[in-house]
């Protein structure tokens, strides 16, 4: 969906998965620092939203998630996946229950498929899923905001900011008062740096949770019960996953970025070397300055310098080999 803040002065449309709002206002480093500082806001309203309502939607939901909700107190934000039976991560959903309905966002596109899944769940249990991304929009605030949440709105509040479910009829209006607009471009900036996965970005069809430290936060480990279970429980148990997300410091000097799907090569094989890994995303930062996220064989040295198509990089680990 086309965000009306698209017509906010310096608006450059994002493009992609993320078309639909803005990449950024016009500059993207003080879109950044902004964020950094807990003020302005973000326009997330390209988002799938999705609402479960009804007696039984938290058991239900824990049957079919892979976290741990049966007992979610109201307002506590938390996240969790859909699983294929092979355990390859399907869906990502950053969720809350508001005591009556249990609200979540999803990557752009995907709430077709997601609502598809969980209406062939239902069975007998007292739910009533819905497609909301008509008229809900989801805007971020960073963490440290004061920006006023408007009454009756469902907040999403975690370390890294509050995710609101904003009627899409009062987006223009709270955006007047909510500070300046950051762009996604910013925002993705910001989720690198936080080594915060994606679905979509780092990940593909063959991902497990295990890969991207996705273990506690979105999947706990002391329940069962849910597809793709066994998959987590025998990588847990008894082996360890093949990949495993890292953050690159990336060269400077070069011009440009190497994009997603970018090749990843140990510096001392030359440039015919073997493929150990690829570029998942890669931001400017308004600090740190070229970073990206990638996957590379858990075998890699810790220390390995890489080199991502022409550019050097040395890695910062996210999750253990």
């Amino acid at each position: 969906m086309k965000s009306p803040l698209l017509t906010l002065p310096g608006a450059v449309p994002a493009e992609g998965v993320d078309e639909g709002v803005a990449a950024h206002y016009g500059d993207l480093f003080r879109e950044q620092r902004a964020l950094a500082d807990g003020t302005g806001f973000v326009d997330l309203s390209h988002r799938g939203v999705v609402t479960v309502t009804g007696d039984d939607r938290l058991a239900w939901l824990h049957l079919l998630l892979t976290q741990h909700v049966s007992d979610l107190p109201a307002g506590q934000a938390t996240e969790a996946l859909i699983l294929s039976a092979n355990g390859h991560i399907e869906h990502a959903l950053y969720l809350v229950d508001d005591g009556e309905t249990v609200w979540a966002h999803v990557e752009p596109g995907t709430q077709d498929a997601l609502i598809a899944y969980l209406e062939s769940m239902k069975f007998f249990y007292r739910v009533e899923v819905a497609d909301r991304t008509a008229d809900i929009a989801v805007v971020h605030l960073p963490a440290g905001s004061i920006a006023e949440v408007p009454k009756g709105v469902a907040v999403r509040e975690t370390p890294y900011g509050r995710d609101l479910f904003l009627p899409r009829a009062d987006l223009e209006a709270y955006a007047g008062q909510a500070g300046p607009p950051a762009g996604i471009l910013a925002y993705e900036a910001l989720r690198v740096e936080q080594h915060r996965p994606r679905l979509g970005f780092e990940t593909d069809h063959r991902t497990i949770p295990h890969e991207l430290g996705w273990i506690g936060s979105a999947v706990h480990l002391q329940k069962g019960c849910y597809r793709g279970q066994e998959t987590v429980a025998r990588v847990q148990n008894l082996g360890k996953p093949p990949r495993r997300l890292v953050f690159l410091h990336l060269d400077g000097s070069e011009v440009h970025l190497p994009v997603a799907g970018t090749e990843l090569r140990l510096a001392g094989d030359g440039p015919d070397g073997r493929k150990i890994g690829f570029i998942t995303t890669s931001v400017r930062h308004h600090e740190l300055g070229p970073v990206a996220l990638a996957l590379v064989k858990r075998n890699v040295a810790l220390d390995a310098p890489l080199v991502a198509g022409d550019t050097a990089a040395a890695q910062e680990v996210v999750v253990e080999p």
